[in-house]
């Protein structure tokens, strides 16, 4: 018995002993399981990744979305019927004289009344209430859409802009670091005596241009990172990301009727202004049925001098006066109203195509002459001042104004590319979508 009483004894100390090393290892497994896995940022954002980290980050575009969710609320709401009204009341009761309340007394003098009162719509109203909140919800979803595609333009003509200020810091530095050792020649000459100092001051003095187009070029970088990064959504990218792209060039055939006709499909502020005839239509039908006068039915039961009763009543306005005239009026004229704004929107829609497929032929005209043989010529300018500067068979004049000449015609090329990928991305929001035909 000694034995047994002991071991009842020690069993407590060993079940504390075990939870006390199983307690860490679950601890460490709920830890584990519970802490979430950092998500990794793309450091490096191509066009059409910047695009989707838009589509789902930006909070102007989120805060929009949330629009089409409250008019589904509205929904529910538009339709739920009238709630039923419980009438209860009691009358004759001998709230002065106490003693005279007694259970006979109330039996056979005072009076009670139990019942329950609907509203009975007439008209189809909360048919329509649904439609027209339907309707509506379907015109803020298209409106969401066109926002989508606004930012989606947005962000391309800014990565665009982010790639013309990477390619305008690369030859910025490549130009100063060309010209630097132009300088350090000329110092060399100077030095021997064959350069004057003035000529040497005249190139130190060019030198300072250099720079400043380097700090204005990488300023102009990081400030159109930047605008990026705000449409992107600001937690979307670190902050160190960079765009992963060039400027290029990709000569396109479009047809400006196809192109017309092709907006007119699928331009999504068109759809909605579509839909917005519609909603005004629902609204009419609403209003129509909102001048249809609702029955009001009360049952009651009733208990008066020890007979129990029922009552029946029935109540409607007598429409004589307000017989929402002025809302149907006014919902009519929001049908005109709509039915402009839509023949408005598609005039619109068929001049943002004409101007943009027109800017982007004029942009493609400009990239062609640079390539024709502007660049070559400018870049062989250079060189051969440059070459003979450095021999001594040209002045300084001529090679510092082609120097500028090579640099002008570099920055107004890559410039030149940028206007042409900014106006294909113009033609795309024109007509509604990315894929041209």
């Amino acid at each position: 018995m000694k034995m047994k009483s002991r071991a009842r004894a020690w069993w407590p100390l060993i079940a504390l002993g075990i939870l006390a090393l199983l307690a860490p290892a679950r601890a460490a497994g709920q830890t584990g399981a519970q802490a979430p896995t950092p998500q990794k940022l793309p450091a490096r954002v191509t066009m059409d990744e910047a695009i989707r980290l838009a589509l789902q980050h930006n909070h102007s575009l989120q805060a929009a979305r949330t629009l089409v969710l409250q008019n589904r609320a509205e929904e529910i709401t538009a339709n739920l019927r009238p709630n039923p009204v419980a009438l209860v009341d009691e009358q004759y009761l001998p709230l002065f004289t106490p003693s005279s309340f007694t259970r006979d007394y109330v039996n056979q003098n005072a009076v009670f009344d139990a019942g329950l009162s609907y509203l009975i719509e007439r008209g189809k109203k909360r048919q329509h209430r649904l439609a027209a909140a339907k309707d509506q919800t379907a015109e803020t979803a298209a409106t969401v859409t066109d926002d989508e595609r606004i930012l989606t333009s947005e962000v391309a003509q800014q990565f665009i802009a982010a790639l013309l200020a990477k390619a305008d810091l690369d030859l910025a530095q490549q130009d100063l670091k060309s010209f630097q050792q132009t300088v350090d020649i000329s110092e060399d000459q100077y030095k021997a005596g064959s350069m004057s100092e003035g000529d040497l001051l005249k190139i130190k003095l060019q030198l300072l241009q250099f720079q400043m187009d380097v700090s204005s070029a990488r300023l102009a970088r990081v400030q159109a990172l930047a605008s990026l990064r705000q449409l992107m959504g600001f937690d979307s990218v670190p902050e160190n990301y960079e765009v992963e792209g060039d400027l290029t060039y990709q000569s396109v055939h479009l047809n400006l009727d196809d192109l017309k006709m092709l907006a007119l499909r699928t331009r999504p502020d068109l759809r909605a202004a579509q839909l917005g005839i519609q909603a005004a239509r629902s609204q009419y039908s609403l209003a129509q049925a909102n001048g249809k006068r609702d029955l009001g039915v009360t049952f009651t039961y009733n208990h008066l001098t020890g007979i129990n009763t029922g009552s029946l009543f029935f109540n409607i306005d007598i429409p004589i006066f307000d017989r929402n005239q002025g809302e149907i009026a006014r919902t009519r004229y929001a049908i005109t109203q709509s039915q402009e704004l839509s023949s408005e929107q598609a005039s619109l829609a068929l001049t943002d195509v004409e101007n943009a497929y027109e800017s982007l032929r004029t942009s493609d005209q400009v990239v062609k002459l640079y390539q024709s043989g502007y660049l070559k010529q400018s870049e062989d300018s250079r060189n051969i001042s440059q070459y003979a500067y450095q021999r001594g068979a040209a002045s300084l004049l001529d090679y510092l104004d082609a120097e500028r000449t090579y640099r002008g015609t570099e920055f107004a090329y890559r410039q030149a590319l940028a206007n042409y990928m900014i106006s294909l991305e113009q033609l795309r929001q024109a007509v509604g979508t990315r894929s041209l035909p």
